[in-house]
């Protein structure tokens, strides 16, 4: 008997569990997975309070697995996570542990996916059911979702799911299962609002800490740079300056991870983005890109990478700063494998240090600083990597007919052969020019790394103005308004990210968000379906339901806008928007007209 069988095994789990686990590399249970499992599997109650990253998916789903009825064709664990990325990634898990349990079933419900796929899915009768609150209730109270036969209750992150304004929900879809059930709740920290749940539908719960004494290995070396200027353009610097196999750059949000590989992409690096909106087989598709050397660039968030093990994976780059000194730990633990050395480098904003140095408390080390790579360099490093180009050439079997042409292209009258390679070395050099020119400013970012980035940014700032442009042209847009404004404490990112994640749309395709006291006008995509403005209506920001109605469609003018949704007030504040927006649109164009025709008309 291994090592892993018989430590798993000594807690009391199933063989086929046990089996799975061998396979997957698990070789010994982390200190909340020695806790919990026996409690679990004995019918306890469990509150934990343990960080991301500390092996909690494991703790509560290898017991409720053990105890699960393979042949009862009907939901009996249920978990609440808040998001639809933990959602995927905790089914995900459900589905590798029970892989040799024959008949399992297990479904991932959360907003944004298609009804009828999660309803035939339903129908086929999953044991194990994961999903957001907000959708979860909403089957409920279609009458889609059965939870007569629910024995195990997880609610995963309880606080993410309080500061996103779940618990509400949360607690009603408590109320509605079966009294005689087994409930396991856990959180990174412990709020009244949580304790109170826990009071209210917990029998005698058995409390865990677990405490966090996590260190980094001594084999990767960290280092952080204080961010001035754009750091798309500090990244492509200090990518250019490393020596990596492969690398990850971990980010904060789903659209960071599209930004990040759009401008990785345009300055000719080898990336992808991983996020939640991936399907599992593209996800799957990419990271064996990135395993088999075909991807050298992976951009992710912090829930999209869990579970990533990749050896190649030579060098981190936080891209943004993580919350807490715990995801910076696991971030970073994804390089230095196998006996390699690994690199860890951390962006740090000014606003940012105190998360800095809670990070050098929780690893008990100073995170030395490094300055932006300077042209010297740069300069140094693009001539190493065109002289190994040449070498390579130098080594090829096909040389001779390339010296033939050589007699085509000159007369040895007229030109040295000297100058010629130094005619075609200009040409070869591309995109990123050899020669880089000094540096001219110790604030912003010095020289140009290569002609190729200016144009980007003037063709950014191009995009940016036909795109309003075609918005206002063209007025593929409806306009709505929410029930939550400022005095309900929401700002623009609350809004955009909660209508972006339940409706399933990209935040790209948001309009201007306005907001007012006591609510708020969002500008959408014209057209939208009754089933997204169904699962939008149901969405809560801060505790707080939005019902979204709409004011005006498009191609339509202020008289349209309905009087039983505004008061005179209110009304009033849309015709001075109107009025705001038309002359922003005016003077938008007058920019776009030539400067000659300016000076004309004036």
């Amino acid at each position: 008997m291994t090592r892993i069988e018989s430590t798993f095994s000594f807690l009391g789990l199933n063989s086929f569990i046990i089996q799975s686990l061998n396979e997957m590399g698990y070789v010994k249970p982390s200190p909340i997975q020695e806790t919990c499992i026996p409690l679990l599997l004995e019918g306890h109650d469990v509150l934990g309070m343990a960080q991301t990253g500390s092996g909690k998916t494991a703790a509560f789903s290898l017991p409720l697995l053990h105890n699960l009825n393979v042949k009862l064709k009907s939901p009996q664990i249920l978990v609440l996570a808040p998001t639809r990325e933990l959602a995927v990634q905790v089914a995900e898990a459900f589905s590798s542990f029970s892989k040799y349990m024959i008949g399992v079933n297990v479904l991932p419900l959360y907003g944004g996916q298609r009804y009828e796929l999660q309803l035939r899915a339903l129908r086929q009768g999953p044991q194990i059911v994961v999903g957001t609150p907000g959708r979860l209730l909403d089957h409920l109270k279609r009458g889609t979702l059965n939870l007569s036969n629910l024995h195990g209750l997880v609610l995963d992150e309880a606080d993410e799911m309080l500061r996103m304004g779940f618990i509400e929900d949360v607690e009603t879809i408590m109320s509605k299962i079966p009294k005689e059930h087994q409930t396991a709740l856990f959180s990174a920290t412990m709020p009244e609002v949580i304790r109170r749940i826990s009071k209210r539908f917990m029998r005698n719960p058995k409390e865990i800490k677990i405490q966090s004494n996590i260190t980094t290995r001594p084999n990767i070396k960290q280092s952080y740079w204080m961010v001035h200027g754009r750091k798309t353009d500090a990244l492509i610097r200090f990518l250019e300056a490393e020596d990596f196999s492969a690398t990850i750059i971990f980010v904060r949000t789903k659209s960071a991870t599209l930004e990040v590989s759009e401008a990785l992409e345009r300055n000719g690096y080898n990336s992808a983005a991983l996020n939640g909106d991936m399907n599992q087989a593209l996800r799957e598709q990419t990271l064996e890109r990135l395993k088999n050397g075909r991807l050298d660039i992976l951009i992710a968030t912090d829930v999209a990478a869990r579970g990533l093990d990749v050896d190649r994976i030579s060098l981190v780059i936080n891209y943004d700063i993580p919350m807490d000194s715990e995801s910076y730990v696991h971030r970073i633990g994804r390089t230095g494998r196998a006996g390699r050395t690994g690199r860890a480098l951390l962006f740090v904003e000014n606003r940012e240090r105190r998360l800095l140095r809670n990070i050098e408390r929780t690893i008990k080390q100073p995170i030395p600083e490094v300055q932006l790579p300077n042209v010297a360099l740069l300069s140094q490093r693009r001539l190493e990597k065109f002289a190994k180009k040449v070498q390579q050439e130098l080594e090829s079997h096909d040389l001779d007919q390339y010296v033939a042409l050589l007699d085509k292209l000159y007369s040895s009258d007229d030109l040295d052969i000297k100058t010629l390679a130094a005619a075609l070395l200009k040409m070869a050099q591309g995109e990123r020019p050899l020669i880089i020119k000094p540096d001219l400013k110790k604030s912003s970012f010095y020289s140009t790394l290569s002609s190729k980035d200016n144009r980007n940014r003037e063709e950014n700032v191009r995009h940016n103005r036909s795109r309003r442009e075609r918005r206002d042209y063209n007025k593929e847009i409806d306009l709505y308004r929410i029930e939550v404004g400022r005095n309900d404490g929401v700002e623009v990112r609350h809004i955009v990210g909660a209508i972006a994640n339940e409706g399933n749309i990209n935040s790209k395709n948001i309009g201007n968000v306005r907001l007012f006291s006591s609510y708020s006008t969002i500008e959408l995509p014209k057209g939208l379906s009754k089933e997204v403005l169904h699962n939008i209506s149901t969405t809560r920001i801060l505790n707080k339901a939005i019902n979204i109605k709409i004011l005006k469609h498009n191609k339509t003018d202020d008289s349209t806008i309905s009087n039983r949704s505004l008061t005179y007030k209110e009304k009033n504040n849309h015709r001075r928007f109107s009025e705001y927006r038309a002359n922003k649109l005016k003077l938008s164009r007058n920019e776009l007209k030539p400067s000659s025709s300016r000076r004309k008309n004036v």
